[in-house]
């Protein structure tokens, strides 16, 4: 049964006089990315969540297939949505970030817990950092469609495997990838920094938007080598659970949520 809440685990009021300086961070290795993976762990199968994500990724999954079905020219879009849940991940997370912390404060927890945090009085800047992610997500798609007709020009594929053969074994396809990849390093470098510690920041605390950012930059400055290792854990979990159909995100996606709420813990003091 779940504990009773205690107070100090109550949300507290905006705090006006934090300013915006950035917090203090710690210095972290791979041994912390590996116990932040199994507190995540830990936290899901304590309360599992895959059926929320199940809501949000089947929905996502059906237009996809539904609108390949009528023609083939969303093909090369689909890598870069599928890419997508990397910078949108952080804000689907929210909710678990929320059940992590109750459970760590010993807290009434589990899904209709996690709709608690819309009541934390950092919840307009937690909109606006999902706003910021959003506006990069249609970005990146509009950039990553401005490469594909650079190296493409025109062309509309006819077939998955045709085209599939056509990246990886023809002279466009190399400048596709190399291009493709380098912009998706630079969205989601941008989308890590500016959300892996400022989303979970502000679901704990009562900081302002600035001092959020500003400590999640700070975060991924500091543990610059480390934080890429996370980001590369993430990209192949994502890509693993997207297989096949997206089915294995309704566990990747929470699992990863968690952890982040953990890792946050180990990077600010």
């Amino acid at each position: 049964m779940p504990h009773a809440e205690p107070s100090s685990a109550a949300y507290r009021p905006l705090d006006r006089a934090a300013g915006d300086a950035a917090l203090r961070v710690r210095r972290i290795g791979p041994a912390d990315l590996m116990a932040a993976l199994r507190a995540g762990a830990a936290d899901f199968l304590d309360h599992p969540s895959q059926l929320f994500f199940l809501m949000l990724i089947y929905p996502i999954a059906g237009l996809v297939l539904a609108r390949l079905a009528m023609g083939y020219e969303v093909l090369p879009l689909l890598f870069p949505l599928a890419a997508g849940f990397a910078l949108l991940g952080p804000l689907t997370a929210v909710g678990l970030f929320e059940v992590s912390r109750r459970r760590e404060a010993g807290m009434a927890r589990g899904l209709r817990s996690a709709l608690a945090v819309r009541h934390a009085p950092t919840f307009g800047a937690i909109a606006m950092i999902g706003f910021v992610l959003l506006v990069t997500f249609l970005v990146w798609l509009a950039v990553a469609m401005a490469i594909y007709r650079w190296a493409y020009g025109a062309y509309v594929p006819t077939s998955i495997g045709g085209f599939l053969a056509d990246v990886l074994t023809t002279r466009r396809g190399y400048r596709l990838i190399l291009a493709g990849n380098g912009a998706g390093f630079v969205f989601a470098l941008f989308a890590m920094s500016f959300s892996v510690v400022s989303l979970p920041l502000l679901v704990d605390r009562p900081v302002s938007l600035a001092c959020a950012v500003r400590t999640s930059f700070r975060a991924v400055a500091i543990n610059f080598w480390t934080m890429l290792l996370w980001g590369a854990v993430v990209a192949v979990a994502l890509a693993l659970g997207s297989l096949p159909f997206f089915v294995g995100l309704a566990v990747v996606l929470p699992v990863l949520g968690h952890a982040t709420w953990h890792l946050y813990r180990r990077l600010v003091v």
